[in-house]
């Protein structure tokens, strides 16, 4: 799979300068074939996830990249970077904040690194009976809420970021996944 750019994340005011959505998404776990439309269901999701906010650039564009892998790779990145000897759905790997604001008609601006496992998120979406194709837009969208600084570690963090969550999925046409 190989990225590629969205249209324009479009505001109401035509005359505004634009931002376009770079997602650059690697394969290196074959059981992801068993998706034949992951690409677009993670290209769309990550469109729905671009917010507003003082992180984003007002024009230009805005890259993310994905690594679609399965729970081995996911369970070392998980050890080495947050210190969990277990596989894991989804992981988020923010760029680090440009000393100067960047804010430059064609400016690009990297959000940072999403990897997710096949096998943990194919194994989730069996034992909650959703389809893979929304589990999977959950998870991206997820983890792009994290490039762009929300979290869930205090109850009004998650609050916030699951009302995001739902709000992005909407416009996707999926369920509310906290919905019992």
């Amino acid at each position: 799979m190989a990225g590629a750019t969205m249209p324009d994340l479009a505001s109401a005011d035509t005359d505004a300068p634009t931002r376009r959505l770079q997602v650059d998404i690697l394969q290196a776990d074959d059981k992801w074939s068993a998706l034949e439309n992951a690409s677009d269901l993670i290209q769309h999701a990550a469109q729905a996830a671009i917010l507003d906010g003082p992180a984003a650039p007002s024009a230009g564009t805005v890259d993310v990249s994905i690594l679609l892998e399965g729970d081995a790779a996911l369970q070392v990145l998980n050890k080495q970077w947050r210190g969990k000897d277990k596989p894991t759905n989804v992981l988020s790997f923010p760029a680090p904040p440009l000393p100067v604001a960047v804010d430059l008609p064609g400016a690009e601006m990297s959000l940072g690194d999403i990897a997710l496992s096949y096998d943990t998120l194919a194994a989730e979406a069996l034992n909650e009976g959703k389809s893979l194709a929304a589990h999977l837009q959950h998870l991206v969208v997820h983890g792009m809420l994290h490039l762009q600084g929300y979290d869930h570690e205090t109850p009004d963090e998650a609050e916030e970021m699951e009302a995001l969550e739902r709000r992005s999925l909407a416009s996707l046409g999926v369920a509310d996944p906290y919905e019992s």
